[in-house]
C-alpha cells in the first residue's frame, strides 16, 4: 500500500481537472492505496479568472479527503504547505500542470517536499505550452519542471512541448481514462425530455468551457452553410462562456443561425452532465488547437460519435470513420463532416466505439503511476 497525495483541483473548485482528481482519488483508494487531494484556497485571483464562479454550490459526490489550503500567489503559503508536505512524507505526490501561472507555487512547494529524500513526485501534464500564451510562461514552467521526478502526458503534442524542456527525465503518454462517474447512459428520448429537445430532431452538441481555441465560432460558421440549413439539424451548445460573449451573439445575428441553436450557455453540473451528452447524436470538437481533450473520454463512455478536427491529440483518440470523423479546422470541412455522419448513421460507429474504449482505464493509468514512482519508465 502507497501514501499518494493529489495535489490539483478539487471540489468545490469546478471543472474536468477537479472532475478528474476526484475520479483518480477513488480508483487508487479501490487500489489499496491511501489518497488525499491537496487543493486549492485560492485557485485564482478573480481578475484571472474568466468564468462566473470558481466554485459549485453542490456537494461532493463521493467521500475523498480534500484539504483546500494551497493559495496560488502566497509565497509564504507555499513554503508553509511545502514543509507540511515534506513531514507528511507521501510514498507519491501526483501533480497536474495545465498552466504556467501554477508554476512558481507548484514547484516552491514540490522543491520542499524533495528535501524529505523519500517521496516521488509525478507530474501529470494537461499542457506545458499553453493555448494563450503570456509572458513569464516559460520560466514559470521550466521552473516548475525542475521538481518533477517523471512525467505522464495524455498526448504527443504534450509529450513533445515537454522535451523542448526536459530531455532526460522519464516519461510516457497515456490514453485519458474515461470519465464513468457522471452516472449511467440514458436513452436519447429521455435526455431529450429532460432538456424538452424533440425526440425526432437531428442534434449535435459542442459541450464545454467556451474558450477561442475550442473553435466554436468556427462552428457557427459551418452551421450556416447552405446543407446544414437545409438539413433540419440543430446544434446544442452546453457550457459557460469563457471569453465575450458579446462577439458570439453578434456572430448568430450575422450568420442568422438563431433557429438552428439550442442554447445553454450556462456551467453544467456534474449530474446534469448525462442528459446533454445522451441527448445528442454526435458530439464536435471544431478546436482549433489541442492536447487532449476531456471531452472525448465522455463520448466514449457514454458511447456518442465525435467529429473532431485534425489538431493535435484529437485524430489519434478518435480514429476515422469508426468512432468518428475528422475534419479540417474549417467551415467547409466541418459542415461536409457534419452531412456525412447523418449520411453514415450514428448506429454504424456504435460498435467500434464499445471496442475503441476498453482501452480507456483508470487502473491502467494507476498502473503507470506507480510504476513510474518506482523509478520505471522511458527516457
Amino acid at each position: 500500500m502507497s501514501k499518494v497525495i493529489i495535489i490539483g483541483p478539487a471540489h468545490p473548485l469546478r471543472g474536468g481537472l477537479a472532475t478528474f482528481n476526484h475520479r483518480l482519488a477513488k480508483e487508487f483508494i479501490s487500489h489499496g492505496d491511501e489518497c488525499d487531494i491537496y487543493s486549492f484556497s485560492l485557485q485564482y485571483p478573480s481578475f484571472l479568472f474568466p468564468g462566473t464562479s470558481q466554485y459549485v454550490t453542490g456537494p461532493a459526490l463521493d467521500t475523498i479527503k480534500v484539504h483546500s489550503v494551497i493559495n496560488s500567489v502566497n509565497p509564504l503559503n507555499w513554503i508553509k504547505i511545502g514543509n507540511r508536505l515534506k513531514k507528511e512524507k507521501p510514498d507519491i505526490i501526483v501533480v497536474r500542470y495545465w498552466i504556467p501561472f501554477m508554476g512558481p507555487a507548484l514547484g516552491t512547494i514540490l522543491r520542499r517536499v524533495r528535501k524529505n529524500k523519500h517521496t516521488r513526485i509525478i507530474c501529470i501534464a494537461d499542457n506545458i505550452s499553453p493555448h494563450e500564451k503570456r509572458p513569464g510562461d516559460n520560466s514559470f514552467t521550466r521552473y516548475f519542471i525542475k521538481s518533477i521526478d517523471a512525467f505522464i502526458t495524455m498526448s504527443e503534442k504534450v509529450m513533445s512541448d515537454l522535451r523542448v524542456f526536459e530531455k532526460a527525465k522519464p516519461a510516457l503518454q497515456v490514453s485519458h481514462p474515461l470519465y464513468d462517474n457522471f452516472g449511467e447512459i440514458i436513452s436519447k428520448k429521455e435526455a431529450r425530455k429532460q432538456l424538452n429537445i424533440d425526440p425526432d430532431q437531428k442534434v449535435i452538441l459542442f459541450f464545454g468551457f467556451i474558450r477561442k481555441y475550442k473553435g466554436l465560432d468556427v462552428l457557427f460558421e459551418a452551421m450556416s452553410d447552405p446543407g446544414i440549413k437545409s438539413s433540419g439539424i440543430k446544434l446544442l451548445v452546453a457550457g459557460e462562456f469563457y471569453e465575450d460573449e458579446k462577439t458570439y451573439r453578434e456572430q448568430i445575428e450575422r450568420l442568422g443561425i438563431s433557429n438552428q441553436l439550442i442554447l445553454h450557455t450556462e456551467f453544467i453540473p456534474d449530474d446534469r452532465v448525462r442528459y446533454f451528452v445522451s441527448a445528442a447524436d454526435v458530439v464536435i470538437q471544431p478546436y482549433r488547437n489541442a492536447t487532449q481533450s476531456g471531452v472525448t473520454p465522455l463520448s466514449y463512455h457514454f458511447e456518442k460519435p465525435m467529429i473532431v478536427t485534425n489538431v493535435g491529440g484529437l485524430p489519434a483518440l478518435v480514429p476515422h470513420e469508426k468512432v468518428g470523423l475528422v475534419a479540417e479546422p474549417d467551415p467547409k470541412s466541418i459542415a461536409e463532416a457534419i452531412l456525412r455522419f447523418y449520411q453514415m448513421g450514428e448506429d454504424y460507429f456504435i460498435p467500434h466505439l464499445r471496442v475503441e474504449k476498453q482501452k480507456y482505464s483508470w487502473s491502467h493509468l494507476v498502473e503507470i503511476i506507480l510504476s513510474l514512482a518506482k523509478g520505471n519508465g522511458v527516457n
